[in-house]
């Protein structure tokens, strides 16, 4: 039977590791992730999770570990934070590339330097490009449910998974959540099936050069060049937006919670004021349309689950009747605007949406972010987009640039 326990982020995310049982985990400690794998680690001292765990000098090791026990056909799980997820940016490459269905939580924090361990999302963000798929939680509730069903999605495409919940804010927060029963779990994560043999009776070169162009194997047959590789990853992680859609709807039917799949949305039905955002930063933002629905302004919230592959299709769908889309983000593309903003732009070019969009970059390193400012911000830009100003913008929320 499943049952409700008040924890923390990071507890819910180690419960979701014993329930899907992986066979190798390495991990190295950094704040705020260390209490997730030191909880892990409690769970194979005690026997309640049966597997190895690989102890090492750094997070490039980590993911190098898992790399060789995923190649040899594996369930594996990491978990990691900003500097760490940093060292680690080789390796993500690497198994990305060699297209391993491993997991991993990212615990969002800032990046150094300065030195900082509180939480913002540029760690996970600047590592948007390496192949993975991105997915960000919203409460300790999704952190449990995501980790779970990133196994199925990584397992069933053959590209890493990231899991993303904001530092301290979700983290070492405690929240009531539900633990699936672990039957329904097994019935629901079918055993892994790798799609790499290798054995002493069946030798072979992993991932040798690849020449630019295409040749024949040995035994003659014409086998794919390096831009082949790169553009099947492509092709499958864009076509994972359906398996991402399908697993929500199949997780939602058994277990009886809908987290929507790639996209979630708050109060959007007559909506023509859309606040958009990741994480926990979106959770707030409801906050925020309540307060706004108050003073008259018919506002809503398209929260992001799935930032890799973009959610192209439902952000289109979602901001066709905008009037203004505001966007609350925990990231900066440096000598650009806020990372997804710029993306999101990019998704709604050619569409027909004309809203002005203003970008707000707030919460970096920690810094509180409550409802009442969201809602000034938005407040503030509809007064200046009323007055004639449509022009996109970016403004740091909180921030001294005098």
């Amino acid at each position: 039977m499943s049952h409700c326990e008040l924890i923390t982020g990071n507890e819910a995310a180690a419960y979701a590791v014993k329930l899907v049982k992986p066979h190798v985990i390495a991990a190295y400690p950094i704040t705020p992730q260390t209490s997730l794998s030191e909880k892990i680690s409690l769970y194979i001292e005690s026997g309640e999770i049966k597997a190895e765990y690989v102890t090492v000098e750094s997070e490039h090791s980590a993911m190098t570990v898992l790399i060789s026990a995923s190649t040899m056909g594996a369930r594996t799980f990491t978990a990691t934070s900003a500097n760490g997820l940093l060292y680690m940016h080789e390796q993500l490459h690497w198994a990305a590339g060699s297209r391993l269905p491993i997991v991993m939580c990212c615990v969002n924090r800032g990046v150094g330097a300065p030195w900082s361990i509180f939480n913002d999302q540029q760690d996970s963000f600047s590592q948007r490009d390496a192949g993975w798929i991105q997915m960000y939680c919203r409460n300790n509730q999704e952190i449990i449910d995501t980790v779970i069903q990133a196994y199925r999605i990584a397992e069933e495409v053959y590209i890493p998974v990231m899991v993303c919940y904001d530092g301290f804010i979700l983290s070492h927060t405690m929240m009531p959540v539900e633990i699936p029963e672990e039957s329904l779990v097994q019935e629901f994560l079918p055993p892994y099936t790798p799609h790499t043999e290798i054995s002493p009776e069946s030798p072979k070169t992993v991932n040798p050069v690849f020449f630019p162009w295409r040749r024949e194997n040995h035994e003659g047959v014409l086998c794919d060049g390096y831009m082949e590789k790169r553009y099947k990853l492509q092709d499958a992680l864009l076509h994972s937006a359906d398996i991402i859609r399908r697993t929500n709807r199949d997780f939602a039917a058994m277990f009886g919670r809908d987290w929507g799949g790639m996209t979630w949305e708050y109060r959007t039905d007559d909506a023509d004021i859309f606040i958009v955002g990741m994480g926990s930063l979106a959770m707030e933002a409801t906050v925020a349309a309540d307060e706004l629905r108050r003073g008259g302004i018919r506002a809503g919230v398209l929260g992001i689950r799935v930032f890799r592959p973009f959610p192209c299709r439902e952000v289109a769908d979602a901001l066709r009747g905008a009037r203004a889309i505001i966007v609350f983000e925990k990231c900066v593309s440096y000598g650009q605007t806020g990372g997804f903003s710029t993306d999101l732009k990019a998704a709604l070019y050619g569409t027909g949406i004309t809203a002005p969009l203003h970008n707000y970059v707030a919460g970096l390193g920690g810094r509180d972010v409550k409802a009442r400012e969201l809602t000034e911000a938005v407040e503030g830009s509809l007064t200046a987009i009323d007055g004639g100003d449509g022009e996109h913008k970016t403004v740091w929320l909180n921030c001294f640039t005098g």
